[in-house]
Order: C-alpha cells, then sequence, then structure tokens
C-alpha cells in the first residue's frame, strides 16, 4: 500500500476541484490546471478533504494511487500559492538579462545564449546574476530552471556556473604541486 496516495489532501479556500470522467480540474486565484488520471484510481472529494482510492489491487494500481495523490497535491499548491525556483550565476561576468518574453544568459561562452520562457512562467530578476523562475505548475517552472541550470552547470574546483539558490557546490581540491 502507498502511504502517500492514502494522504488525505485538504482542499484550500478559494480553490475548487472538479472531477469528470478520468479528468481532475482545479481552479484557484493562481489559476487553472487539469490532470487526466489512471482508471485505477478513482478520486473523492468530500467536504474540503479529497482522497484517492485504488479500483483493484494490483501493484501498479498502487503506484498510480501515489502518483495521482502527489499530483494532485502539487496542483492545489500551485493555484493557491504558486512555485518559485531561484537560479544564480557565479563567475566573472556570468549574468542574466531578461527581454521580453527571453532570457539572456552570458555565462562565459563566446556569445550570450537566449532562453525563450515558456507559456506560463513568470521570470523576475532579483540582480544582474539572480534570477526567480515562478508560475502555477510545478513540472514545468522545475523543468525550466534545470534547462537554464543546464546552459553552464557549476563546476567542482572553481564552483564557477549557474546554480540554484542555496545549492550547494561540492569542491575538489586539484592538482597539487609535485
Amino acid at each position: 500500500m502507498s502511504r502517500i496516495g492514502n494522504r488525505e489532501l485538504v482542499i484550500p479556500t478559494g480553490v475548487t476541484v472538479n472531477i469528470e470522467s478520468g479528468k481532475v480540474s482545479v481552479k484557484g486565484p493562481k489559476g487553472e490546471l487539469s490532470l487526466n488520471t489512471s482508471n485505477l484510481v478513482s478520486v473523492e472529494v468530500n467536504d474540503t478533504i479529497l482522497t484517492t482510492k485504488v479500483v483493484d489491487g494490483s501493484t501498479r494500481a498502487n503506484v498510480m494511487q501515489g502518483t495521482t495523490n502527489s499530483l494532485i497535491n502539487n496542483m492545489l499548491i500551485g493555484v493557491s500559492e504558486g512555485f518559485s525556483k531561484g537560479l544564480e550565476a557565479v563567475g566573472v561576468g556570468y549574468r542574466f538579462n531578461v527581454q521580453g518574453n527571453k532570457i539572456v544568459v552570458s555565462a562565459g561562452y563566446s556569445h550570450p545564449v537566449e532562453v525563450i520562457i515558456p507559456d506560463g512562467i513568470k521570470a523576475e530578476l532579483v540582480s544582474n546574476t539572480e534570477i526567480t523562475l515562478s508560475g502555477i505548475d510545478k513540472q514545468k517552472v522545475t523543468e525550466f530552471a534545470a534547462n537554464v541550470r543546464k546552459i553552464r552547470e557549476p563546476e567542482p574546483y572553481k564552483g564557477k556556473g549557474i546554480r540554484y539558490k542555496g545549492e550547494y557546490v561540492r569542491r575538489k581540491e586539484g592538482k597539487k604541486a609535485a
């Protein structure tokens, strides 16, 4: 049995959950998200409590129960509070710049790298070396942040690169003099 799948989700105030044949729609103050659920899992709403139940006792159904519960929880948090991910550029000349619907990243290459911001994500420049990506869909926000980080991942010798806010980069000593 999945412990995550069995947890009861509390629906925040101002959020409405609509369940139709195999589709869960969540609408809140920040926006609306929907999820197509598996036919192995049933979703039930009683007042302000949402639960997921297994239709049959198979292992696949238990896996899908936990996944569905977690995805619906992320949707509830997203439409009520939203998600944000911070990135920082560490290194001489490394910086971010937001120009309309794209982020221009200077990360030590011979040219600046331009990344188009997807729909549903807002990029806010904190300083020229820090940027905050926010949106209601956790998967979109974290995937886009990972793609921006992939432009120049932090290296272990000097620690230069693009890293998540608060990320610890394990440093190596390098070659020793003979």
